[in-house]
Parts: structure tokens; sequence; C-alpha cells
């Protein structure tokens, strides 16, 4: 035990010291916060462009009369010309586009000549709002045509607000799916970076002592064993400060840079704009109250045992390519067993989970050790039994033990071999001495 804790201390000790580890400790958040307001400053940007659309209407303007200029979108009457004219105008001016209506009383003719002039294709909800304008216009002239009243039509109308109530009778925000989504997303797409970053670091590590045969010296003083866990333990505890010092570093500079400048990075986020956009008070409180309710205790305790633990399981896989090969270049033959099931993991995540969070293959997945630390937190805010999260935990911590010591059984043979390249073939004979 002492001899791990001295490796675990140097490892540690190796890593903070580092000139790049400081550096980027440092300069890493501050480059997230300038991400975070630069994005939320071409957000507010972009919401307050003011788009100049010339309506071209043949009909009398009876097309024009129905769109109605607010703080981005302003229409201009271009009728008094031609449509030569009109179009040459507006690509002059570098306006939006001109929105062409030929004269017709037929309004299926109208629904499907109806023309866009631009010089750039416009976006996507632009022409939704655009096409859903005219829709209703030529579906009340319709309606007219036909002899209906329009004013029961609009009085008959009625708005559906459905209420969400569990079986408790508490009601919950219809935004509390996005919610669920965002922490089991951040916790699995954390853990992924994590695992990958400081991974590679215990594989670097080793290659880097192996390749100075500074490890023959270590080696004789200590157990492979000892060796390969000291650096995965010591590696983890200087990824795990650098982490703590860029959440409360990042925090405190996100604070202080939105207060001076004035930048409010809510309405960036999608959740907050739909929350905003949905309306009410109400729905902003029940949203903090489906927040609260979040079953918080459990998805902190279950992040640091799948944190912890998948971090394990595939440090030891990179402890072992590390002892394997002579050189980084060498690894890449080996690294796709280890990334495949992390993407694996975050796709499953966000295409399965999100969807159907207690399905087949979201269930399967969350008890597969190599993606169970992944796809499980995101399944945990969505509620999920303690039998099953201790199922998955058993599974992935004899995994971790048999795994480790596969591990360790590679790092003991190529921790001393040099200048051969070996195959998958090759890794099995040194399970095997």
């Amino acid at each position: 035990m002492r001899n791990l804790k001295l490796i675990i201390v140097r490892e540690y000790l190796a890593r903070v010291r580092n000139k790049t580890f400081m550096i980027m400790t440092f300069l890493s958040p501050i480059i997230m916060v300038g991400m975070v307001i630069l994005i939320a400053y071409l957000s507010s940007l972009n919401s307050d462009e003011n788009k100049i659309i010339a309506v071209y209407d043949e009909s009398d303007n009876a097309f024009f009369n129905e769109f109605k200029s607010d703080e981005n979108i302003s229409y201009l009457d271009y009728s008094d010309m031609s449509l030569e004219a009109a179009i040459d105008s507006v690509a002059k001016k570098e306006y939006y586009g001109l929105l062409f209506f030929p004269n017709s009383t037929d309004n299926q003719y109208l629904a499907k000549h109806t023309e866009f002039f631009a010089n750039k294709a416009p976006g996507i909800s632009f022409l939704s709002d655009i096409e859903s304008k005219i829709s209703t216009v030529l579906t009340e002239k319709e309606l007219q045509r036909r002899g209906v009243n329009l004013n029961e039509i609009n009085q008959a109308k009625t708005k559906v607000n459905l209420q969400i109530e569990n079986f408790s009778g508490e009601e919950t925000s219809k935004l509390s799916n996005y919610v669920k989504m965002f922490f089991g997303g951040a916790a699995g797409y954390l853990l992924m970076m994590f695992i990958i970053i400081y991974g590679n670091m215990v594989m670097r590590s080793v290659i880097e002592e192996k390749t100075n045969r500074i490890i023959e010296i270590i080696i004789s003083s200590v157990k492979p064993m000892q060796l390969m866990v000291g650096k995965i333990l010591g590696t983890s505890l200087a990824g795990i400060t650098q982490f703590a010092i860029w959440i409360v570093f990042g925090s405190i500079l996100l604070f202080v840079v939105t207060s001076i400048f004035g930048i409010d990075i809510s309405n960036s986020s999608p959740v907050a704009s739909t929350a905003l956009d949905m309306g009410t008070q109400d729905e902003i409180g029940k949203l903090i109250i489906d927040i609260v309710h979040l079953p918080l205790g459990k998805i902190v305790f279950c992040f640091l045992i799948y944190f912890i633990g998948g971090y394990f399981l595939y440090s030891s896989l990179y402890a072992a390519i590390g002892a394997a090969v002579d050189s980084e270049t060498d690894t890449q033959q080996f690294m796709l067993p280890i990334i495949l099931p992390l993407m694996l993991g975050i796709y499953v995540g966000f295409f399965s989970v999100i969807d159907n969070p207690h399905g087949t293959i979201s269930t399967i997945f969350s008890y597969i050790p190599l993606t169970s630390p992944v796809v499980m937190l995101m399944r945990i805010p969505f509620g999920v039994a303690w039998w099953e999260i201790v199922l998955s935990m058993a599974i992935l911590i004899c995994t971790i033990f048999l795994l480790i010591w596969v591990a360790a059984k590679i790092y003991r043979v190529g921790i001393l071999m040099y200048g051969k390249k070996p195959s998958y073939k090759e890794l099995y004979k040194w399970l095997r001495y």
C-alpha cells in the first residue's frame, strides 16, 4: 500500500505541476465562457435583425394588407411597378427578398404559383411562417367563396391548454422532459469527455516512461498491478482537481462577465426560450417545481459511482494499450474498440433514451458495462428503479475487476517489450503468460 500511495502522489504532482496542465486549467474556462458569451451575443444579433420583404401583389393588394410589419420583419408594397423592375430594385437595395402573388381568383392556382425571389436561400422558420400566413389567407378566401361565415368559425375555435399531472395529483410542466434530457445528457457527455481526455493522459504517461526506459527502474521496486492502478488513480485525482477548478472559476467568470456587459444568456437556451414562448409565469413555476422534484440525490450519487467506475473501466484499457506499444502512433489500431462503445452509448442515449427511456434498447444498453455509465446516467432523471441501478452497478464493478486483471496481464508483459508492434493475436498470447 505504501508503494501504491507513493505512485499516486507522484503521478498527481507530475500532472498538476506540468505547465501545460496549469495553463489549460485556467485558459479552458476563459475559452468556454468566451464561447458562451459569443453565442449569446450572436443569437441576440440574429434575433434583432430586421428583414425587409417587398410584396408584389397583382390582385389589388388582397394579400399585402394581410402582412403586418413588426420588429423583425418589414413589408413594403412594390405593386406599383413592373415585376422585372421590382425584382431589380429589391436586388440593388439588398432586401431579404420579394414575395410575388399572381393575379388570380383561383385559390388552388395561387397556392401553387406564389413565389419568393431572393439571392440567398431563406431560413426554414421564415418560410414556414410565410407559408402559414398565406395558407390562412387562402383558406379564409375559400371559405368566404363557399358562403361560410368566418365570424362563427372564429368564435367556435377553442384553444386547448392540456394540464399534465402525475398519478399522485401533482402538476408538471410540459417542458419536464427537456429538463430531464438536459441533466441526463450533460452527465453522460461529461463522463465521456472525462474518459477520453484523462484516459489518453494515462496512455501517454505509460508510453513516455516506457520510451525513456524509466519504467525498467520503477518496475524493479513495485508490482505492475500497483504501478498501473497508481497511474490511473493519480491521473484521475488530477483530472478531478482540474474539473473542480473549471467549474468554480468558470462559474465566477461567467457571472462577472454577464453582469458587466449585461448579456442575458438565458435567451440562447432552448429550454428557456421554449418556456418563454409557451407563455406564462405559471408554466415557468411548474418548470422550477419539476427541477426541485428531480431525484437530485440519486443523480449525484449515481453520477459519482458511474463516473469513477466508467473511468476505471476505460483507463485500465488505455494503460494496457500504452504498455503494449512504443509510440502514440501505434495506438491507432487499438483505439476503435475503446471509442466505439463510448460513441455508441452517446448515440443510444440521445436517440433512444430520450425517446423511450424505459424501452428495450435503453434498458439493455444500461446493463452492458461498456455503455452503462453513459446510458444509465441519461435514464436516471426519467425515473429508474433502484434494483435496476444496483444490478447495472454490480455488472459494471465485476467487469472492472475483470478488465483490470486482463489489463494488468498485458501491462506486465508489454511494459518491457520494445521494437515490436503487437497484434491482437500477440496480446492474447500475453494473457496466457
